[in-house]
């Protein structure tokens, strides 16, 4: 047993390695944005592809990863995912015009997509139900910490050094994350007779793909309501209804659909979706807050991100072992009404509002935020069958990337238009931008407090299904 321990949370090690450098890069080149506008010589809808094209390849990516990891084994295709990471991050830096570095950002997030869904899958394989919390809220760190602390880091590659580094930085944690996986990832069994469900990938590809461009083509009001972009959303609406059709009448569906009859799992994803729409609306609007109103810096903003990285890390290994003890009703209830709670207050920020106080409620958000994502994530796929995991965990990050870029789309769309409408009645753009953020994070705020009643649900369905089990043996 002593010799056990250590690999299993070697493997936590390796697939946080593999999530870290995935996350951490795509948050650090948001950014940089400006900085590859000059570099390359483009206009921002053009360089804004090097942000977009890394999520749609990743999210059309995803509900491949069950089928695949049954096929070839999760093992092997998590590290396969690893190396394409490596090998487009090193192409990357040797980017010639805008339109190789988008190629390569593309290959990044075919590789992205691989590996997200299998790592809580591989940390599943190793850790039995009682200890999962724990281990999934250590990894977890890496998928909430690296958004808050991505852009900094970013912002200083891009102050201090050449944008290269951006794609190098990833080499050595890449390159660690292979070897420590390569020793001590679990090798998973293949399955032998399965079907790949070729229509079922056309309609979920050309749903996720369309309503994922969309999304990343709009940043203002105006852009919304342009023709193709409402013909994307359409196109994708109408396809990922088709799959929902093909997956309920093929024997061999890409994602089993039948995993949403389990209630426990249906909260925990309207959960990650809630928290999601919270997490990516703050770090849309907390850059904004800090810059265009207190006209302070970029490394400002950076350390009003730190105490919430820092809390929210913290509190997911403690979160971790509450739901591994006690189950998710508590722990996921509670931590969801500290985001709500702390969230709203965002919205009654004033122009003397001190920055010790900001620091606060960021930090509160993090412990809000560190009970309720993980945990409820864990949960949600605790109850259902172990051989639906990896297609449970590619499900849970398609809805959560399409629920993120959805947020900010509509977080940025709500701040261009209140800001505009206000503007004449405050008399200054510092003020208008401050009533467009306040009202910004009481909207994120409402969300999050209508949550509240699914972390209830949750713990609710997870003792109901516990109950089953005890009785069945």
């Amino acid at each position: 047993m002593r010799n056990l321990l250590p690999e299993k949370w070697l493997v936590v090690i390796a697939v946080l390695l593999g999530t870290f450098t995935i996350i951490l890069n795509n948050s650090m080149l948001n950014p940089a944005v400006p900085h590859l506008m000059k570099v390359f010589g483009a206009d921002a809808v053009s360089t804004g592809w090097v942000i977009t094209i890394f999520m749609v390849t990743m999210g059309i990516t995803m509900p491949l990863t069950g089928y695949l990891g049954d096929k070839f084994g999760k093992k092997k295709l998590y590290l396969i995912g690893l190396l394409i990471f490596i090998i487009g991050s090193v192409l990357g830096s040797f980017s010639w015009d805008l339109g190789s570095l988008i190629f390569f950002r593309g290959i990044q997030g075919v590789a992205g997509g691989i590996m997200m869904p299998l790592s809580m899958a591989l940390i599943f394989e190793v850790f039995p139900r009682h200890e999962r919390g724990l281990a999934t809220g250590i990894w977890g760190i890496a998928a909430m910490m690296a958004p808050t602390i991505g852009p900094t880091i970013g912002g200083i590659i891009i102050e201090k050094g050449s944008w290269q580094w951006l794609f190098l930085v990833n080499v050595p944690t890449g390159l660690l994350g292979i070897l420590i996986g390569w020793k001590y990832l679990k090798n998973t069994n293949r399955v032998k007779g399965i079907t790949f469900d070729k229509w079922g990938f056309v309609a979920v590809t050309v749903g996720v793909g369309a309503i994922l461009y969309a999304l990343g083509r709009v940043s203002a009001l105006e852009h919304l309501v342009q023709p193709a972009n409402l013909a994307l959303i359409f196109i994708g609406i109408i396809s990922l209804y088709l799959f929902v059709k093909i997956e309920q009448r093929i024997e061999q569906p890409l994602l089993d659909l039948t995993i949403f009859k389990n209630k426990a799992y249906t909260y925990s994803v309207w959960i990650s979706i809630s928290t999601s729409l919270a997490l990516f609306g703050g770090i849309f609007l907390i850059p904004l807050l800090v810059q265009h109103v207190y006209g302070l810096g970029p490394i400002v903003t950076g350390l009003i991100f730190l105490p919430a990285a820092l809390f929210t890390g913290i509190f997911m290994t403690v979160g971790g072992r509450l739901l591994d003890r006690n189950g998710p009703q508590l722990v996921v209830t509670s931590g969801l009404l500290i985001t709500a709670i702390f969230t709203m207050l965002l919205g009654f920020i004033t122009m003397e509002t001190s920055l010790i106080l900001i620091f606060v409620f960021m930090a509160m958000r993090g412990i809000g935020q560190g009970f309720s994502t993980m945990p409820a994530t864990t949960a949600g796929m605790n109850a259902i069958p172990e051989k639906f995991i990896s297609r449970g965990s590619a499900m849970n990050n398609v809805l959560r990337q399409i629920s993120s870029a959805l947020g900010i789309v509509f977080i940025s769309v709500f701040y261009e238009v209140r800001k505009v409408q206000v503007f004449p009645n405050v008399g200054s753009m510092e003020e208008a931008s401050l009533q467009a953020i306040n009202e910004g994070f009481l909207l994120l705020g409402v969300i999050a407090l209508l949550t509240v009643p699914f972390g209830w649900l949750l713990g609710k369905a997870s003792e109901e299904q516990e109950s089953k089990k005890i009785l069945s043996a």
